[in-house]
This record gives structure tokens, sequence and C-alpha cells, in this order.
């Protein structure tokens, strides 16, 4: 196969430790809505990356569903799963997560380290009322990661909620389905520059067990 030669050059406009700041939270809120003005597609899309009972690792997208500031005691980053699915018995056997944001048109990435854990009820609940309806029926339809025969029985399965569920009736949240919190403490903020001389600025949170602690900043060579 022949090698890909094409090369970009990403700029100059970079990251200092002053625009850093000293709250990964903030910078990372800010980054988000960098990303949405810029009318970037799916800007909350991020990649969580887990590993299985046996260590398998594996990669999907998910949504970023909530960020917390930093302040609160727990503060972290939501997503929503069927907690049945691959990434949720994942979960349920080692909650080390990571967590990628790829926004390319940007020139930027944001790689967050942490444990993952699930919220309480009224948060889940809170999540599930806020999908679209059809959203809504599709996280009951679905036995998320599981084998079917064909899309038919999908859509025979949709159908049938939706008959039963018609638009604008309380849809209850099923059992399998709720969110979790990543409770983070890296990350890793990179920012593309000219000659592949990228920024990559760590926050480390100066003790793991403090959830409203400090954070040490470093410079990483790129």
């Amino acid at each position: 196969m022949e090698s890909l030669k094409r090369h970009t050059d990403y700029g100059n406009e970079g990251m200092t430790e002053e625009q850093a700041g000293h709250d990964p939270f903030a910078l990372l809120a800010a980054w988000i809505t960098d990303a949405e003005a810029a009318d970037i597609f799916e800007p909350n899309a991020m990649v969580l990356s887990t590993v299985d009972a046996d260590g398998a690792p594996s990669s999907r997208t998910v949504l970023l569903k909530g960020l917390e500031p930093s302040d609160i005691p727990g503060a972290g980053l939501e997503f929503v799963s069927n907690y049945l699915s691959q990434k949720g018995r994942a979960l349920a056997t080692h909650d080390r997560v990571s967590l990628l944001f790829p926004w390319y048109g940007l020139k930027r990435q944001v790689i967050v380290s942490g444990r993952a854990q699930r919220t309480d009820a009224i948060t889940s609940d809170a999540f599930f009322d806020r999908r679209p309806h059809g959203a809504r029926l599709a996280a009951i339809a679905s036995d998320q990661s599981e084998p079917i025969a064909s899309r038919d029985i999908l859509d025979e399965r949709m159908a049938a909620l939706e008959e039963q569920y018609p638009e604008g009736e309380q849809i209850p949240r099923p059992e399998k389905w709720g969110a979790y919190r990543v409770i983070p403490n890296r990350f890793e903020f990179w920012a593309g520059r000219s000659k592949r001389f990228h920024d990559r600025i760590v926050f480390t949170r100066t003790d793991e067990t403090d959830e409203t602690g400090d954070w040490t900043i470093t410079r990483l060579q790129p």
C-alpha cells in the first residue's frame, strides 16, 4: 500500500499557559463553546475508551450530556448509555476510562482520564426525559450491542412502541438505561502548531482523592 504523503500545516495559534488558566473544567467548557461557534458537527461528541473483563480495550463515540463546574464535589463529565451494552458491561468491571474530544477543524484535541460511575436515578430520569420522543423509544427498543437477525425486527419493535407511546405520551425510563459521570483526574489539552511542533498542557489532580482540590499544570513536549 502506498503511504499517504499529505501534510497539513497547523498554523501558529497554539496555546499558552496564560490562555490555559488554572481550571481545566472552565477551559474545556470554553473550547466546547468555540467548537459550537465554529459549527463543528456534534461539538460535544467524545470518544469513550474502556477495558473489559478480559483486558481488551474498545472505543466508541458518545455525546457529552453534562459538564459540571469544578467547585462542585464530584464534578465530572456525563454521558448516557445502556447499562447492558458493551461499554456498560466493561464499566461494571473496570471503571477507569479515557475520553477524547477530536476537534480537527479547530486543530484542537482534549483527552480526559478518570473513573466512571453511574449517576443517581433522578439524574438519569432527567436526561431520559430530555431526549426526543423517538430517541426515548429507541432506548427501549434496542438491546444495545446484542446481535439481531435483521433490521426488520428492530423496525417492528419501534413501530409497536410508537403505537404504545404516541407523541406526547409519558415514556418511563427503562431500568437498563441511565447516565454515567466521569470524575477526571487528568486533562490534556492539545493545540496544533506549525512544523508539528504542537502545544500540550496537562492538568493533573494534585490529590486524586480530593475531588475539589488543586491541579498541577505541566507542559509536555510535542
